[in-house]
């Protein structure tokens, strides 16, 4: 197939008056120069090189790549000596559109050359040409979309008058379209971007909404005691396993868990529902904690039966509160989860950790720790996830149950929701230590100094 040679031109007709078709056309290819945000584009290295050799190919001291918007020439890149005027300085210059020789190459089908600009009479406004640096010889190429409306041009200037040879025309024409194809990159990375950023806020609300329905929208107020908890998610779109709950139970009696189901995501989103409901089903036929870890164990094993996937496995500690006078008697399972923190009304931190208690869902015959507490007046029980211990230090050592045991303990005696301050404190100290999510369930009985031991629940 034979090339189609460029079309050259000397000298141009002045434009007549624009009609309705000219109008539609022109509203059109504003359309596109808006599509591609062409007048926005920020001047780069492939746009200057495109000058550049443009500049090279025809052994011309000045080259531009411009953009032709409704009323304004936007230089995004340029090329030319040190001492060039102001208006090829700099690869954002604008200048008005009069009948310049860069906004009358848009109307172009290909590209063509003015071999004196002087004799031109669309360039009659051209400052460039009237002006410094005495424009006489212009060739351009225009920037085309694939829709085939015409954004700007590729253009090669002289001061002085000549013609221009057919094969640096057609060099002309493939550098405009190298500054197409590079458009539309841009057009499509921009895009890209905002499909990201749509697809990431819609994960970001999903996340959250499907995180709020695996935790109890609020803690319910148990009479003499104080409750809160709070999640404390590493990121944002991504839903986490960790988990806790408080419940009645029968009579007076309080069942309450805390616990971190493997992966994250929607599997584990999936198991920390079927956790969570198991356990506080689990706790209405027998509120025994071990009896209620064992049954759990049961149910993950139940669902790894048989088949492909790892199997499902948690780690969770399970607690009865069963008011005693002034305070609490506190029975707790554990299975493969970190010890309890008890905070004693005098500032002393102790573990209420049973000895020994395995990972839930995954062991054949798994052993399951108990062990029988009290909560005095005055005394706090902090429950939490490994996010919380496995966080570094700025040593870079992990923080692990001494470290959260010491930072307790220098905050001295407190609350349900002052130890949750304190907690949310070390968390901000630690920063990008922390690289897992942390839950926190913290409970509490009034001094004995103060008229009721009746309290009001935390914020979950």
């Amino acid at each position: 197939m034979a090339r189609k040679e460029p079309e050259v031109s000397t000298v141009e007709e002045a434009p007549g008056r624009p009609t309705a078709a000219d109008s539609d056309e022109e509203a059109r290819r504003q359309e596109a120069v808006r599509r591609y945000a062409a007048l926005e584009t920020a001047s780069g290295g492939a746009f200057d090189r495109v000058a550049a050799l443009a500049a090279r190919i025809f052994h011309a001291p000045f080259a531009t790549v411009t953009i032709v918007g409704d009323d304004r020439v936007r230089v995004i890149a340029a090329h030319g000596p040190p001492a060039r005027p102001a208006i090829f300085r700099s690869p954002v210059v604008e200048s008005p559109v009069v009948e310049s020789l860069c906004a009358a190459a848009v109307r172009h089908d290909g590209p063509h050359a003015v071999s004196d600009a002087r004799l031109h009479p669309g360039a009659a406004g051209d400052p460039a040409v009237r002006g410094e640096p005495g424009i006489r010889f212009h060739a351009a190429a225009p920037i085309v979309t694939p829709e085939g409306e015409p954004l700007g041009s590729v253009n090669v200037m002289d001061t002085r008058p000549r013609e221009a040879g057919e094969e640096e025309l057609a060099c002309l024409r493939d550098l405009a379209g190298l500054v197409m194809d590079e458009l539309q990159v841009r057009l499509v990375t921009q895009r890209t971007v905002e499909i990201e950023r749509q697809l990431r806020a819609g994960a970001e609300r999903l996340a959250r909404t499907l995180q709020r329905t695996l935790l109890p929208p609020a803690l319910p107020r148990v009479p003499g005691l104080r409750a809160a908890a709070a999640y404390h998610p590493v990121s944002a779109d991504e839903v986490g396993g960790d988990f806790y709950d408080l419940f009645p139970l029968d009579g007076d009696r309080w069942g309450f868990f805390l616990g971190d189901v493997c992966g994250k995501g929607a599997g584990a989103a999936s198991l920390t529902s079927l956790v969570r409901y198991t356990l506080r089903a689990a706790a209405v036929y027998d509120a025994d904690p071990h009896a209620v870890l064992a049954n759990l164990d049961a149910v993950l094993q139940q669902e790894h039966a048989g088949g492909d996937m790892p199997a499902p496995y948690c780690t969770a500690v399970f607690g009865v509160l069963q008011p005693d006078g002034d305070g609490f008697g506190v029975t707790l399972a554990t299975g493969g989860h970190p010890p309890a923190l008890a905070v004693r009304a005098d500032g002393v931190v102790e573990p209420i950790h049973p000895a020994g208690g395995q990972l839930i869902g995954i062991l054949r015959n798994p052993h399951f720790a108990q062990v029988s507490a009290r909560l005095n007046a005055g005394d706090a029980l902090l429950l939490y996830t490994d996010g919380l211990t496995e966080a570094r230090t700025e040593t870079g050592s992990m923080l692990d149950e001494d470290g959260l045991t010491a930072y307790l303990a220098a905050a001295g005696p407190t609350s349900a929701d002052a130890l949750l301050d304190t907690v949310h404190d070390l968390i901000t100290d630690l920063g990008e230590g922390v690289s897992d999510d942390a839950a926190v369930l913290a409970l509490s009985v009034p001094p004995a100094t103060r008229s009721s031991f009746s309290g009001s629940q935390g914020a979950a």
